[in-house]
């Protein structure tokens, strides 16, 4: 007899301080074990070299061929401790970072179960074909249409300007990122997905992703890879939470 697989309330896209998030690992871990969540993937930025937000001459930002090994061995021991104490999946990933002054020349990806370095300075779509080719799952992150209110670093117009060309290269897209809604995903019928970008504890709350699957790496990577329909639900702050972020 077939039995119903509950759906896992995932967090796909989510920072930490190495790169441009608040919190620790451990912290980030503690933070999603203690509110629920069944999977959560880590996603520090990739930068290229040669960034335009990067001043001249400062050291590398976020992950780079120096400490990915460093990286990967903190999401073990991380992912064994979370898989004890809260029963959560903690998965490696990217975030593959092509910024540029010219916002229509500027898009993020996430690679869900990326183990692999990957690096950006040949550009996105050689980016995307090598993490593609380490078998993660790829997510067009924040494609926005235009940049007005929005931080530079976040603008990010490629994806929506060349979607049918860089859909090939993805499995995904963020229908929400946070509370952001981007309609033209679902005007165009893209597979959907809803990731917080954690990069502060508020940003815990916000349009997350629901994923019908087994709870193990493969499975998870698998699903976004493959065209099954994803579900979005919406994780609420308590009102406690919300007096003190205000």
């Amino acid at each position: 007899m077939h039995r119903k697989v509950e759906p896992l309330l995932c967090e796909l896209h989510a920072h930490t301080t190495w790169s441009d998030g608040a919190l620790t690992l451990p912290e980030l871990v503690d933070l999603y074990g203690r509110n629920g969540f069944d999977v959560l993937c880590v996603t520090d930025h990739v930068n290229r070299s040669d960034d335009p937000w990067c001043p001249a001459g400062a050291p590398p930002r976020g992950v780079h061929a120096g400490n990915h090994d460093a990286y990967l061995e903190e999401v073990a021991a991380q992912a064994k401790r979370a898989a004890v104490k809260y029963d959560l999946l903690l998965l490696p990933g990217l975030e593959l970072t092509v910024n540029d002054l010219d916002p229509f020349l500027a898009a993020h990806a996430v690679a869900v179960g990326c183990r692999a370095f990957v690096s950006v300075d040949d550009g996105l779509e050689a980016a995307l074909e090598r993490a593609r080719s380490e078998g993660a799952a790829l997510i067009a992150a924040h494609p926005f249409r235009a940049r007005r209110g929005v931080h530079n670093s976040r603008a990010t117009m490629r994806f929506d300007r060349e979607w049918r060309e860089l859909g090939e290269l993805v499995d995904r897209w963020e229908l929400f990122n946070r509370y952001d809604l981007f309609a033209s995903v679902a005007r165009r019928g893209l597979p959907a997905v809803a990731n917080g970008d954690f990069h502060r504890p508020e940003h815990l709350h916000g349009w997350k992703t629901l994923l019908p699957c087994g709870k193990d790496e493969r499975a998870v990577v698998d699903y976004l890879r493959s065209a099954r329909p994803a579900f979005l639900t919406r994780v609420e702050a308590e009102r406690e939470d919300l007096r003190r972020a205000a």
